[in-house]
């Protein structure tokens, strides 16, 4: 980390100078050096654009004219190709107006050629600066991970390792996917991945819950209005689809979606255009479809609650997202996570977990999948003092919605070890206050503590 920042400032030291009076173009070069930048010459933009992609630059200072290229062009041109490069304009007088196109197609700033020394040198430096803290934050971006990002999917348990595959080989294309889990397995998040591992990344990213609108308010709602169209339109509006324009739009729930708009989402799929409600004009748009649903839809289509042509044109590339019941391994690293989060956010220590709490994280169902994971950690932060998270850490209904889960489990081992725990939660971890609970001698507990790995 710290070779790659001190690397940063080496090149933001790099300074190149396109300019075709090669009088003025030493002068500016001395005046430069002397604030000891390394400096490059061009007489033109085709030698500039070269030695921009043959060195890391810092700070382009252009000619407005030049025998090549129009300088306010070769701007946009340069933040085009190398974003993190800063541009200053050299300009004489009179062409001012070309200055300020140069500045809104991204130049850092201009320099009237006759200026003192006193103007040149701090723009120089500030445009040095600014491209060095640039480079560095690029720099350290790579050492964490992106929120949204792949990166971000914490996990490496066998079935998260094949759901991040699966994303990863379908994230750079326009197909439409199909996300497949319970409630609360991540799929938002799967969905923001898939887009900002796609070429959209940089146009926007637009969510809906289908199941949070009444069938007439989620049409408005994908597809917009126009004034009048029904009480209390009072304006135009914009659908979600053309918000997402060149982006993604993710469909949460997509099943809970009514039977007509289902067959209106099917013609902007096949065709890219649809009606805002009360136009007969239509809109087109250029919108990548990311839908979600935690119901089993294929089943429902072939019995008629769900388009099945809907069905079949969402489901191009379907992937399943494990319950974090069939992904334990992972609850450590979630667990970690969240304490971390919750800890920064309530500004508190981070706690160490406890290995028996661990464990007892690792056996539950998690019925909520990983939502209600962050959700405990969430409330175990909210009143830990300092201390590590343990057993007695854990809220009561907690073990009770664990006993619910079992159902009708009869097996002894499991029991015990479950009333052994929940005695000992009870009791805020005092062994002998369990046993008297539990009906049993302080020496029974340890041995059956010892004997179930309690």
């Amino acid at each position: 980390m710290f070779l790659a920042v001190r690397a940063n400032c080496m090149i933001a030291g790099n300074i190149l100078i396109i300019e075709d009076e090669g009088k003025f173009r030493d002068l500016l070069s001395r005046i430069i050096e002397n604030e000891e930048f390394n400096v490059f010459k061009a007489p033109n933009a085709a030698a500039g654009l070269k030695l921009l992609g043959e060195n890391e630059i810092a700070v382009v200072i252009s000619d407005v004219k030049l025998p090549d290229a129009n300088g306010v062009e070769l701007v946009k041109k340069i933040k085009d190709r190398f974003e993190k490069v800063e541009v200053v304009v050299l300009t004489a007088f009179g062409s001012i107006k070309d200055c300020v196109k140069a500045v809104k197609n991204g130049a850092f700033d201009y320099i009237m050629k006759g200026d003192d020394n006193a103007r040149i040198v701090p723009i120089v430096k500030s445009a040095a600066e600014k491209a060095r803290l640039g480079m560095q934050v690029k720099a350290l971006r790579k050492h964490i991970p992106h929120e949204y990002s792949f990166d971000y999917i914490i996990g490496n348990s066998p079935v998260t390792k094949q759901a991040v595959a699966m994303a990863q080989q379908v994230a750079d294309t326009d197909t439409t996917v199909l996300l497949l889990g319970e409630t609360g397995t991540g799929k938002e998040v799967f969905a923001q991945a898939l887009h900002k591992a796609s070429a959209r990344r940089d146009k926007p990213f637009v969510a809906v819950n289908c199941s949070s609108f009444s069938g007439d308010l989620l049409k408005s709602e994908l597809f917009g209005h126009v004034a009048g169209s029904f009480t209390g339109a009072l304006k135009d509006k914009k659908g979600l689809f053309e918000e997402a324009d060149g982006g993604t739009l993710f469909l949460d729930e997509i099943g809970e979606m009514n039977i007509e708009l289902q067959a209106q989402l099917l013609r902007v799929l096949e065709n890219g255009v649809f009606n805002r409600v009360g136009e007969a004009r239509t809109t087109r748009v250029n919108t990548r479809i990311v839908a979600a649903t935690n119901r089993k839809l294929k089943s429902e289509a072939i019995n008629g609650k769900f388009r099945l042509d809907l069905y079949y044109r969402l489901a191009v590339y379907t992937i399943p997202l494990p319950p974090l019941r069939k992904r334990s391994d992972d609850i450590q690293a979630l667990a970690g996570h969240f304490a971390l989060v919750f800890a920064k956010q309530f500004n508190k220590p981070v706690p160490a977990i406890n290995p028996e709490l661990l464990k007892c994280l690792r056996e539950h169902q998690w019925p909520g999948n990983i939502r209600e994971l962050r959700n405990l950690m969430e409330r175990l932060l909210i009143i830990n003092c300092g201390e590590d998270l343990t057993i007695a850490s854990l809220p009561a209904d907690f073990f009770e919605d664990t006993f619910a889960e079992q159902g009708d489990s009869f097996d002894l081992s499991d029991l015990e070890t479950r009333y052994i725990r929940r005695a000992l939660h009870q009791a805020n971890g005092n062994k002998r206050e369990a046993a008297q609970m539990l009906g049993i001698s302080l020496s029974t507990l340890y041995r059956k503590m010892e004997e179930y790995h309690i």
